[in-house]
């Protein structure tokens, strides 16, 4: 496998828990048990150099919390990280991430939220900047400041400016340019564009698509707006409940879905065609991950479900372009 083919960066088995418990003196006085929240709960993918791979789900499926968990902000509480093969996880990954830390970077979802509002734009850009290229002579780093700022459409006197001056399309910008600034490979955007109106939206992620192109970067893109998925992505994972259920090309998983889970998502957006074929809208709640249902966790929501479903933990098996977790679709039932 040459380097084009190989992941860039791959997780396996990843999990993540919380322990939300009561404090230790309620449980004691009050007979309650421990709580684990399992956000993240046995998720494995890779990322090929230079694709987009998005995740979608409903909210509160672990689709954050795996990007979190990708650029180091939360630590696994098992499985592996792998950045072109050297583990960054865990404990014993800590050395290796430090190693490939800044060549990685994250755009998060509120850009208002996610800039110092005491700050300059000027130096909020040159922030990563200086922690990866430490003191610079003035004239260099503001014509590096500028530059960064034209790059993502802004002029290079808004670097003057302080973030509540700006819309929200433009804060984005200025959290695009922030991540450039440190010239990274990898970028985890997590709901780069729910915050935007919609013509602002189709504006961010052009500009993505292009900075892409012109810098060969590799996107893991969060988002449960299928629409946006559909437009920016190579492939596609769709995760339930802190699994993924299904993984495929972008035209595969839009095309022919095959998990239940991703068909009624997939039924939920608005028939454009008028096609007139049946629709079946997503039923019912998304069991709490402190206390999830046995077997496969769909099972309660799905209309194929039988008493395998309750029982058994559905594995990943290859089902035409699509890698599938699904007791229904491995049985030919659907």
């Amino acid at each position: 496998m040459n380097r084009a083919e190989a992941p860039l960066i791959e997780v396996d088995r990843l999990v993540r828990h919380f322990d939300v418990s009561p404090p230790l003196l309620n449980r004691l006085f009050e007979g309650g048990r421990r709580r684990i929240l399992k956000a993240v709960d046995g998720v494995s993918f890779a990322i090929r150099r230079g694709e987009t791979f998005s995740l979608v789900g409903e909210s509160g499926c672990g689709k954050s919390t795996v990007a979190r968990l990708m650029v180091g902000l939360y630590r696994p509480t098992g499985g592996d990280i792998r950045f072109e093969g050297m583990e960054i996880g865990g404990r014993e990954g800590s050395a290796n991430r430090k190693l490939v830390q800044r060549r990685m970077q994250m755009i998060f979802q509120d850009p208002y939220a996610s800039l110092n509002p005491r700050w300059r734009v000027r130096d909020i850009v040159a922030e990563p900047i200086r922690a990866r290229e430490g003191r610079l002579p003035a004239a260099v780093l503001a014509e590096r400041v500028g530059g960064l700022l034209r790059q993502v459409g802004l002029a290079s006197a808004d670097g003057e400016k302080y973030p509540h001056e700006f819309s929200g399309g433009q804060r984005q910008r200025i959290s695009i340019a922030r991540a450039l600034a440190g010239k990274p490979e990898f970028l985890v955007a997590d709901e780069p564009t729910s915050a935007l109106d919609v013509s602002v939206q189709a504006q961010i992620l052009n500009l993505m698509r292009d900075l892409q192109r012109q810098f060969g970067l590799t996107y893991l893109f969060i988002s449960h707006n299928l629409a946006v998925v559909y437009h920016v992505s190579d492939r596609v994972g769709v995760m339930y409940l802190g699994q993924l259920v299904e993984v495929a090309a972008v035209k595969a998983l839009f095309g022919r879905p095959r998990h239940p889970y991703t068909r009624l998502l997939l039924d939920a957006l608005p028939d454009l065609e008028m096609s007139g074929r049946g629709r079946t809208p997503v039923a019912g709640e998304v069991p709490s991950p402190i206390d999830p249902p046995s077997g496969c966790t769909f099972h309660p929501r799905c209309p194929h479900a039988d008493a395998r479903c309750r029982g058994e933990r559905p594995r990943f098996h290859v089902h035409g372009e699509a890698m599938v977790a699904c007791h229904a679709v491995e049985e030919g039932r659907i």
